[in-house]
């Protein structure tokens, strides 16, 4: 939802902050006071482009703010570009600089433009007459589709991964197997080379410690036996002095027996001392200085190194490397069963992704002849006679193969009789066009397809949506409005008081002179300020009583 809407030095608008609300949200106000240029302001924050003639007219730069409410569908778009999405709220703002540059930030951090159009369709959907077009393509008219049969593209979407992964695995193994035979005789020779070496994980740390010691045997030797003997073996030893001084202690501990602990802390010493003496003297029994041993461990750590200077860091490194080339030479070697295997696997994917297709094209045709029917009711219901036809269109061969299936969607209108059904793309009037757009959604969203999934949470925008009606149908598109308001955040610009009076919020946007400058401001209307404001718009300049009178029982009828 839109919570809020802010712009300075923004076209005629010095300074003006609107916060909305759930339900319908509208603005009115008389002609050129600038109540589609908010329109557009919302526009640049959903990645429209930018221009310097926006910044007001002495001004260094102009800048626009919103606040949506989030939803997971933005969450994810903030997600894959690094954006940090904390709380409830999402904040966009861009800065059009007098000299053509500009700045973009989401959430108070730096940003681009592309991040806002990844963002736009999640958050809200613009039926402006500068953006119905671009707002409603093919993707989008499928997905409305979808969306009012119920229908589900999981299916399809997993089916199609399953056959473009296994047909990527297969033209990589076509398209490299060329280079795989020119390499055969390279991995044969590196294969032999590290089998020969017959390695084993962590070879090298363990000789490069051996190679210490028989390089350093009679350092170690000496040292060795030098404790053992301070230790133990000398008259002159640890172990005689702690003897001796046990012998004493004990003595005093016969009579005094708060020198227990004591003797008994010299005899587990004495023992330790034991220990570490056992251990040198068998540690130099051990040392082996032999240098034909040395010579066929350095002449070992010479392969070693050899080899990992080639394949790896480390031993660890060349036996995985000499793994992955035997794992090369067997695919090789078992090319023919592996094609094989991988053709069946890609053959067996289409089959699946056919079958899903053509269940999920089955459903959209059944739900596009009641979806059809249903908008072109609701279209001519709005001031327009029109034939009304959702198209889908199955394109079976590879190419035309994606996740939401193997059908192109395209509504098509004809507007006057007698007339061909065209692309509702093709539409001149944006009016008109806005006035289909709220038709459809209200076909979608307003409760008459029972199949439906949950409310779409992005807030819609219509402008210019009244352009060449009036009476009756100008009610009928209020009530329209205040439908689909129902289960998303409406925004509309209208001139026509019958729209107005179904706001659960209404805006003036009005201008003012100070200083010798206009200024557009924008003021929250409730109570006795909105009946005026409704009357004025059925009287005109001159509001009366009855225009009055009027204006509160339309108020009154809409709710």
């Amino acid at each position: 939802m839109l919570i809020e809407l802010r712009a300075e030095n923004y076209a005629v608008i010095d300074h003006a902050i609107a916060t909305f609300g759930p339900g319908l949200n509208l603005l009115t106000g008389e002609t050129g006071a600038g109540k589609s240029i908010l329109v557009d302001a919302l526009a640049l924050l959903l990645g429209g482009k930018a221009s310097s003639d926006l910044v007001r007219h002495g001004a260094e730069k102009a800048v626009v703010a919103c606040v949506f409410g989030t939803n997971p569908g933005a969450e994810s778009v903030l997600e894959e570009y690094g954006i940090d999405c904390e709380g409830t709220e999402i904040i966009l703002k861009r800065e059009i600089f007098a000299n053509g540059k500009g700045r973009v930030f989401v959430n108070n951090q730096a940003a681009t433009v592309a991040v806002l159009r990844a963002l736009a369709p999640e958050l809200a959907l613009l039926h402006a007459q500068s953006e119905t077009l671009a707002s409603f393509d093919q993707k989008q008219q499928q997905i409305l589709l979808d969306r009012f049969g119920g229908l589900s593209i999981d299916a399809v979407s997993e089916e199609f991964a399953r056959w473009n992964q296994a047909r990527a695995k297969l033209e990589e193994m076509l398209q490299g197997e060329q280079d795989r035979l020119r390499m055969v005789d390279l991995w044969t020779y590196q294969a032999k080379e590290i089998g020969s070496a017959h390695l084993e994980a962590g070879e090298d740390e363990r000789l490069e410690a051996e190679k210490r010691v028989l390089v350093n045997a009679e350092k170690l030797y000496a040292a060795a036996i030098g404790a053992f003997d301070s230790l133990y073996e000398s008259s002159t030893s640890v172990e005689v002095g702690l003897r001796s001084a046990l012998r004493s202690v004990e003595e005093i501990a016969h009579y005094d027996a708060s020198f227990l602990e004591s003797a008994q802390q010299l005899s587990s010493a004495r023992a330790t001392i034991g220990d570490i003496a056992t251990t040198l003297r068998d540690y130099a029994e051990r040392i082996n200085a032999s240098p034909e041993r040395l010579a066929e461990v350095e002449d070992r750590l010479a392969i070693i190194d050899r080899l990992k200077r080639k394949y790896g860091k480390t031993v660890d490194d060349v036996i995985h490397f000499g793994t992955e080339v035997d794992r090369k030479l067997a695919e090789v070697e078992d090319r023919d069963q592996i094609l094989k295997t991988l053709r069946e696997e890609v053959n067996q994917a289409a089959e699946s992704f056919r079958k899903a297709s053509k269940e999920l094209s089955s459903k959209r045709r059944t739900a596009a002849q009641k979806l059809a029917k249903l908008a072109e009711a609701q279209i001519n219901s709005l001031a327009m006679k029109v034939r009304f036809e959702v198209a889908v269109i199955s394109d079976e061969s590879q190419s035309a193969w994606s996740s939401h299936g193997w059908d192109s969607i395209e509504y098509r209108i004809a507007t006057n009789p007698g007339e061909p059904l065209k692309p509702l793309t093709d539409i001149a009037s944006g009016g008109e066009l806005s006035r289909v757009m709220l038709a459809l959604k209200v076909a979608v969203e307003g409760g008459e397809s029972k199949s439906k999934k949950g409310p779409t949470p992005r807030t819609l925008v219509f402008d210019e949506i009244d352009i060449g009606i009036g009476g009756r149908a100008a009610e009928a598109v209020g009530q329209k409005l205040k439908t689909l308001s129902r289960t998303q955040q409406v925004l509309c610009v209208t001139h026509l008081p019958q729209i107005a009076a179904f706001a659960d919020h209404h805006f003036l946007i009005d201008k003012q002179s100070e200083h010798g400058r206009t200024k557009t401001r924008i003021r929250g209307l409730q109570g006795r300020d909105r009946t005026y404001e409704i009357a004025r718009m059925v009287s005109g300049a001159k509001v009366t009583e009855t225009s009055l009178q009027h204006a509160a029982q339309m108020i009154a009828d809409s709710r």
